[in-house]
């Protein structure tokens, strides 16, 4: 027996002095149904086009979940047409019969999401944290309010908006507005509703951000609730919000109190793009029930929209409409249900599909690529077609016009054919907004000079009317980011630079006051002042300034040409460094950094290398004076660790081939295939190893393995250098050790753990110092360098490990008990000469070594993480004298991580030791699911507990998380420079974690 759902209330605005052919918001109205009773005329033909000088700037390219900000949607209302851009944050109204232009407004930073038109108003919300309300017909601004606490700036997709940027894009529902503004949780979300013509706040809900709730993962729990990006959508019982890459929540619309979240539930499901039809929610490719977010079986893939009693959507070119209907079926424990489904009422093939989706009435419009048609909503008949200049995101119709909005960032306007010749308006960049100005052309060639500073991040703090901003940006590849108090000041100096074409693309301007700018600390690799050239008005130095300045070469340029004075900070005080896989040479896994929590997002931005898959353990990333420096698959990236900016990139195809699958054991038995030392990077890539340099990214030079004895070439295995002095190690290519985890594969077959000989070569010369043969075999988690001396551990292979014996033994029970490794010799050589400095064979158990030069001991232990080696049995932990090699103390220990040293401190999580005597310490660091090792600082732990979790040794605040990212399975968050950074590895995760990035973030000192 099915039954018919009450067919789709469509809301055509009845409340408003609008008419009901009006496109008011993003997809027609507050369920975001795509559907409107205003029809088109058959035979379409093309009326205008406006093309902008700048093409939108998406926050997540690469993300196709995330696809809220790929076009300038419009909104079409008393015939003007509006649209908000999110490379220049500027709203425009054009004519709608003609395009022609009619007014723009400047917001502070970019606009993702279209207007929303309410009476006479157009609400506007935008990454500067703000929502605009604007008069629709010549768009002066009537008011606008701050959705976060504080005026807080970060670089946010390499743009400077607020740290609470608004993401959740405006609906209004029953006469109430709603918006949201931020999206990391743990910074905190805000969602409001107010009244759209008092702007009187009716509820806020700011807690939400912080639910403690189980996490995509399975098994995983974190502080980490709900974030905010994509259109907000209502009913009249709920409001829903987009959370990201993951389903929406739900809220109750009259009071704002949280009702559900289906997180884990939905762990590979969601996305920014949702509609409501009946009692259903859409999104992603799935349907929800509203009154608990549900699931039900059917999948509606592809674009989707509404329809009386059903919906249409489709997909690679087949167009498909469904009533929606309830069905009879049984609930789990065999017990009689009605369930929503969907059963089909006509489907075509052969129609451009997949990319977006409305009805006007009896006309069906999809798009699929550039391609666009329309077909008849009741037979599926094609009645036109055509095809535009780019991806066609974006759809709208009103009074008989379709409009279209493309990845170029152009809008294309049809209506019925008239006979009238089509208008092509193009915005093209003026010639000289500023006149010639010598004085700013000279200054700016003065500053461009002194500083030796020509990319990266410039701020102009004053910056007057704009016109050092538009000179510095001429002459130099710098983004320039300028405030200045005189409100007067930044509409003129927006207004040129737009002129110029250069605003928001090279420039932006921001209202506040110079001396207390709110912006991010350490971002600008160059601070100028326009004010100071202007009228000698210095810029007092204050800590609210100098904190901008970059460390590391950071240059601040002020004053009138020829008396300019130029001050360049220096490195960092107690600033870590991260040059190896485990931090150092010695393993220690630890840093030197003075950073506490609770921890803030600085900058964040997307993902633009192909990195290996998270299961494969690539190695870890680095950081080297200011420089953050990581691997995809086929290229080494360099990035500035302040700011987040590319710097070069290095080819150098497959380089993480090995490393490119899931579930291998990876660095965590290999050793990572590059390091750092004296400015310089070095990378092993089968033979050989290149050195870098780590300013420019040019070779300098490259180094071979010494061959085997049969004159063939060797793989490089094991890498380090300290002290002028590069180590590496013949791989032994015929161990090939098990699987990590659930089943063997053929990629382990280039994953070398052991080595059969170690050698060093001098940097600068390139000669090699001396090699050492091992007896028996020499494991490269067993290397542990510093102090003028080599560690290692030389001894038989553990058999048990090996890929062979792993097939062997394929029918025995799944726990056999493992016996460990063989015993061997523990060694020091001289790292200069590679003579032996010690030995000693009494009880060498261990897998793993760590030193410690501040306190001259050596560590010996294993490794038993998750998905490890059989011969990592744990429960034990030695230290030696490492300067002559005799024991100090050996203690059986419960631990499942990788121990690191901090000063005098063992985390060996979940215990703790003293380093010196091995003595158990107090200490508790509960830590939900999440694979992945400790890295740690003075006064950090970074590990992943569901999201990135942490705990401070300064402050009593148990395990905290910074949420919305999946940290990586083995090294991804380095606690270094003064921050804690964070680059993506989660390549080929589908968990739903809101957002995927790269992120620094900065501590409470």
């Amino acid at each position: 027996m099915k039954a018919m759902i009450s067919t789709l209330a469509v809301v055509l605005l009845s409340t408003t002095t609008l008419t009901a052919s009006d496109w008011t918001t993003w997809r027609a109205d507050s369920a975001r149904s795509g559907y409107t009773e205003d029809a088109l005329p058959t035979d379409l033909a093309h009326r205008w086009s406006w093309h902008p000088m700048h093409a939108p700037q998406p926050a997540w390219p690469r993300d196709e979940r995330m696809s809220f900000d790929r076009a300038h949607h419009v909104v079409v209302a008393r015939g003007l047409v509006c649209f908000a851009g999110s490379a220049d944050g500027k709203v425009t109204a054009l004519d709608a019969a003609t395009g022609a232009f009619k007014w723009s407004f400047f917001t502070g930073a970019p606009v993702r999401f279209a207007p929303t038109v309410w009476k006479d108003r157009l609400f506007v919300v935008s990454d500067d944290g703000y929502l605009y309300a604007l008069n629709l017909s010549d768009g002066t601004l009537i008011e606008r309010w701050r959705g976060g606490p504080r005026e807080d700036r970060v670089l946010g997709n390499s743009q400077m908006v607020s740290k609470w940027a608004g993401r959740g894009g405006p609906v209004i529902h029953d006469g109430l507005l709603y918006w949201a503004a931020g999206i990391w949780q743990s910074e905190g979300i805000f969602i409001r509703a107010m009244n759209p013509d008092t702007g009187e706040v009716v509820w806020q809900n700011d807690k939400s951000g912080g639910i403690v709730m189980p996490q995509p993962h399975g098994g995983a729990n974190a502080k980490s609730g709900v974030s905010a990006q994509g259109y907000l959508l209502a009913n009249d019982e709920r409001l829903f919000v987009p959370t990201g890459r993951a389903v929406p929540a739900a809220f109750r619309r009259d009071s704002g109190k949280f009702e559900y979240y289906r997180l884990q539930e939905n762990t590979k499901r969601g996305g920014t793009t949702a509609m409501l039809a009946g009692d259903l929610l859409y999104n992603g490719g799935y349907a929800y029930q509203t009154g608990d977010g549900s699931l039900i079986p059917d999948r509606v893939t592809g674009a989707v929209a509404a329809i009386p009693g059903g919906v249409v959507y489709g997909s690679a070119d087949q167009l498909r409409a469904s009533n929606i209907v309830m069905k009879d079926t049984k609930d789990r424990r065999g017990k009689p249900i009605k369930v929503p489904a969907h059963e089909s009422r006509w489907q075509v093939k052969g129609v451009p599909t997949g990319t977006s989706l409305i009805v006007a009435s009896n006309s069906i419009v999809t798009s699929g690529g550039k391609r666009i048609a329309t077909v008849d909503a009741k037979s599926g008949k094609r009645i036109w077609s055509g095809e535009v200049d780019d991806v066609a995101y974006g759809l709208a119709v009103s009074d008989g016009r379709l409009f279209v909005s493309t990845a170029s960032g152009a809008i294309h306007c049809y209506a019925a054919k008239s006979g009238a010749k089509s208008i092509v308006h193009r915005q093209r960049a003026a010639d000289a907004p500023y006149g010639n100005n010598k004085e700013m052309q000279r200054a700016a060639a003065e500053i461009l000079a002194k500083s030796k500073i020509s990319a990266g991040y410039c701020v102009d703090l004053g910056c007057g009317n704009g016109a050092l901003a538009y000179e510095l940006a001429k002459q130099s590849d710098l983004f320039v980011v300028a405030i200045d108090a005189d409100p007067k000041n930044v509409e003129a100096a927006r207004r040129k630079l737009d002129a110029a074409g250069l605003y928001g693309d090279r420039v932006t301007v921001h209202h506040g006051d110079p001396a207390d700018s709110h912006f991010p600390k350490y971002f600008a690799n160059l601070m100028v002042s326009a004010r100071s050239i202007t009228d000698g008005q210095q810029i007092a130095e204050s800590k609210k300034t100098t904190r901008l300045q970059r460390p590391f070469g950071g240059v601040a340029c002020f004053g009138r040409p020829g008396a300019m004075t130029v001050k360049t900070r220096g490195a960092l005080k107690d600033a870590g460094e991260w040059t190896h896989q485990y931090s150092n040479p010695a393993n220690t896994l630890c840093t030197t950094d003075s950073i506490k929590g609770p921890l803030t997002a600085v900058w964040y931005r997307d993902i633009d290398l192909d990195l290996p898959q998270r299961h494969g353990r690539g190695p870890s990333p680095l950081f080297h004076q200011g420089r953050l420096f990581a691997e995809g698959v086929n290229e080494l990236i360099a990035v500035d660790a302040y700011n987040g900016r590319p710097l070069w990139r290095f080819e150098q195809k497959g380089i993480l081939d090995a490393y490119n699958a899931d579930h291998l054991a990876g660095t965590a038995i290999t050793g990572s295939n590059i390091c750092i030392a004296d400015n310089s990077l070095f990378l092993r890539n089968g033979s050989r190893c290149f050195r870098i340099d780590t300013v420019t990214g040019k070779v300098q030079g490259t180094f071979d393995a010494p061959k085997h004895a049969d004159g063939k070439p060797a793989t490089w295995g094991f890498l380090a250098c300290e002290d002028g002095v590069l180590f590496g190690s013949t791989a032994n290519e015929t161990h090939i050790v098990k699987h990590a985890y659930i089943r063997a594969d053929g990629q382990m077959k280039r994953q070398f753990s052991e080595s059969t000989s170690l050698f060093a070569f001098d940097v600068e010369t390139g000669k090699q110092l001396w090699k050492y043969d091992a007896v028996k075999s020499i494991r490269h988690n067993s290397i542990a360098i510093g102090a003028g001396r080599v560690h290692l551990i030389d001894r038989r292979l553990a058999t048990d490990d090996l890929l062979s014996r792993a097939a062997a033994r394929r029918g025995d029970p799944p726990k056999t008990p493992a016996v460990g490794h063989p015993t061997g010799e523990l060694i020091a050589l001289d790292a200069k000469t590679g003579k032996r400095v010690w030995k000693s064979d009494k009880d060498v158990f261990g897998t793993t070594l760590a030193f410690s030069k501040q306190f001259d001991i050596l560590l010996m232990f294993y490794q038993p993480t998750s998905f490890r080696l059989p011969s990592e049995v744990g429960g034990r932990i030695a230290a030696h004298n490492a300067s002559e090699g005799y024991r100090l103390w050996e203690k059986k220990v419960n631990y499942r991580t990788r121990p690191l040293i901090n000063e005098g401190t063992i985390v060996a999580h979940p215990s703790a030791l003293d380093l010196a005597t091995g003595d158990a310490k107090l200490m508790s660091v509960p830590k939900s699911y999440g694979c992945g090792q400790l890295s740690g600082s003075r006064n950090l732990l970074m590990f992943r507990s569901g999201t990135l979790g942490y705990y401070d040794f300064t402050r009593k605040a148990g395990t905290e998380n910074f949420g919305g990212i999946r940290p990586g399975c083995w090294i991804n968050a380095l606690p270094v420079g003064g921050l804690v950074l964070v680059p993506d590895a989660s390549a080929g995760c589908r968990c739903s974690y809101q957002n995927r990035s790269w992120i620094a973030l900065e501590g409470s000192n």
